[in-house]
């Protein structure tokens, strides 16, 4: 399963925001992997390195990709999809 989210995030996921969508990813039933769509490598969400490598800046569509297409893989999507497409992290 595969979805393409703009990050809306003002300052991207830099920092804080890249540590917090790491937990995010963590704490899914499912493996979870992000790429920038302009990119063909999957990374793991999962990974702070792989998040910050990425460089993700606010307005980049990036795409979230799960193994399967389960309601376990939607809610994970979801629930990252909603991360992203907040402006400010709390």
């Amino acid at each position: 399963m595969e979805r393409t989210v703009v990050v809306a995030i003002e300052e991207g996921l830099h920092a804080r925001p890249a540590a917090l969508f790491v937990q995010a990813a963590a704490a899914q039933p499912v493996p979870v992997t992000i790429r920038k769509s302009s990119e063909t490598e999957d990374l793991e969400a999962d990974s702070i390195l792989s998040v910050m490598t990425l460089g993700a800046g606010a307005g980049t569509e990036v795409v979230l990709t799960t193994p399967g297409d389960g309601d376990d893989d939607a809610a994970a999507l979801d629930a990252l999809e909603a991360f992203l497409s907040q402006p400010v992290i709390a």
